[in-house]
């Protein structure tokens, strides 16, 4: 179980890391589409910055055992957050993954599947950490 769980953990990690740090570079074209479709001008770069550093923070966690269970916690909100989005008439699921030279934005189902992918991830080591702790 110890296996499966740093397994989980480590690869929930890293996909967590890559995400964040993607966050805090050049504007995003998720969270500019977002800020666009709301009229919430604080998603671009405001709320980006605080999703990615919320991201590492989870990542950092899910790596020290003993608060391995707040940073699945910390990832499930997160990508719940993600799945929320994806399924309002905000981002929908087909969202931009890159902003195109006309000005338009390319868009995918990637990121939505990549979402859903990695919320079962977080879910499946969370119910892990917990079945663990029984005798």
């Amino acid at each position: 179980m110890k296996k499966i769980s740093w397994s989980l953990a480590i690869v929930l990690a890293l996909f967590l890391i890559f995400m964040g740090a993607q966050k805090f570079t050049d504007p995003n074209a998720v969270f500019s589409y977002i800020a666009v479709t709301t009229g919430i001008n604080a998603f671009e770069p405001w709320v980006r910055r605080f999703i990615g550093a919320a991201e590492i923070v989870s990542a950092l966690l899910l790596l020290w055992p003993p608060v391995r269970r707040f940073g699945l916690l910390l990832a499930l909100v997160v990508l719940c957050g993600a799945i929320g989005f994806h399924l309002s008439p905000f981002l929908g699921i087909n969202a931009p993954v890159s902003f195109a030279p006309d000005g338009e934005y390319v868009k995918s189902p990637i990121l939505f599947f990549m979402a859903l992918g990695f919320f079962t991830v977080a879910l499946a080591g969370f119910l892990l950490e917990f079945r663990s702790e029984r005798p």
